[in-house]
């Protein structure tokens, strides 16, 4: 620490505040002359049109979620949004943005969606003369705004790269050639469906059976799983055995657009009651169909879009009745050729793109920690 830096409990640095009325998040508006602030991450929460309810700010202050433990600099009047949020107005003594940008260097335990208030009371605060406050902070601003460009710039790419494989994905299926068909999914494959072996029974989950559940759908080759069964609980339960190329679909919380193919690493697998294996017919290549359900529901062709969203149990009689686009067995491997290498390239520039936003955000840390700890 600097010459000349001073050390105050947290509370010793802030000043007494009487809160205005809260508005209760089911209240919200979408839009209205006074913006609500609350705890979540988003800046602004909602809208609200009673100026009786508005917090006047005189001078900048800091706002803490209480459960989120995200910060805000708030230099405007606004509108309190329900509960959870602290008003931090900081003591003379203290700069807002400097008292904000010092809160961010704390790294307070998370205790999931209880109060973190009380972990804040706990710190305390060092800070210098006003002028080596503002200095501080003026070099902050500025390397700060350099990083919200660039930060904004990769996470811009990392859209555009996804937005282009979803564009080409979808290309693929409106732009056919000569010897597509369609048919519902019922002539082209078979279903079975999944079960859970008692957990009470240790001896079931003692096992090298690869068991698929929802957590385990979050990518479109399946090649290992979070739990394993034992062949005894595939024999005296309800689970089912899926082939190595087989496909899955989770048909309770999250869609077709989760669906994925069991990688030939597995061999087979067994899964749950929430998913069903689809096997395809001999002439329909398993990863051709994949992309096929996955551009129908993405892009809302059919009644099961919404099941894509995460919000509707798919009923299996609509999924058995989707139409699927099929070419030749030949030009279905060759698209799956294709997206395939699209996919691994995109994958390569999100993987850039990722390492990028993470090596922002650790420079912005470095950051605050040098201006903390008297290195500016």
């Amino acid at each position: 620490m600097k010459t000349g830096w001073e050390i105050r409990p947290f509370e010793d640095c802030i000043e007494k505040v009487t809160y205005s009325q809260k508005v209760q998040r089911k209240d919200f508006l979408a839009d209205g002359k006074y913006p609500i602030i609350s705890q979540e991450e988003d800046f602004i929460n909602g809208y609200w049109d009673d100026e009786a309810d508005l917090f006047k700010v005189s001078t900048p202050i800091v706002l803490f979620g209480d459960h989120t433990k995200v910060l805000k600099y708030v230099d405007f009047d606004f509108v309190l949004g329900a509960d959870g949020v602290k008003i931090l107005w900081p003591r003379d003594f203290l700069l807002p943005k400097f008292f904000y940008y010092h809160l961010q260097v704390a790294n307070l335990d998370s205790l999931g969606y209880a109060r973190h208030y009380k972990l804040l009371k706990e710190l305390e605060i060092s800070y210098p003369s006003r002028p080596e406050q503002q200095r501080i902070v003026g070099i902050l601003d500025e390397a700060f705004d350099g990083l919200a460009i660039a930060t904004a710039n990769a996470e811009q790419n990392l859209r555009n790269v996804r937005a282009l494989f979803e564009s080409h994905l979808q290309s693929v299926f409106t732009q056919r050639g000569k010897g597509w068909v369609e048919k519902p999914l019922w002539k082209l494959c078979t279903f079975s469906s999944g079960g859970t072996p008692s957990k009470t029974n240790r001896s079931y989950w003692a096992g090298t059976i690869p068991w698929v559940s929802g957590r385990d759908m979050k990518t479109t080759r399946l090649s290992d799983t979070a739990l394993h069964i034992s062949q005894r609980a595939v024999d005296e339960s309800s689970t089912r055995m899926a082939p190595a190329g087989s496909l899955l679909t989770l048909v309770r919380g999250m869609g077709l657009a989760h669906g994925a193919q069991i990688s030939e690493l597995m061999v087979s697998c067994a899964f749950n009651q929430d998913i069903r294996a689809i096997q395809p017919e001999q002439n329909v290549v398993p990863r051709f169909l994949l992309f096929a359900l996955r551009t129908r529901i993405n892009h809302g062709e059919n009644v099961l879009s919404n099941a894509a969203h995460g919000t509707l149990k798919i009923d299996m009689d609509e999924l058995r009745n989707v139409e699927v686009p099929i070419p030749i067995p030949e030009e279905q491997r060759r698209i799956v050729r294709t997206i395939d290498d699209l996919s691994s390239e995109t994958q390569r520039l999100e993987s850039i793109y990722q390492q990028k936003l993470a090596a922002l955000s650790e420079l912005k840390k470095s950051l605050l920690r040098q201006a903390f700890s008297g290195q500016l």
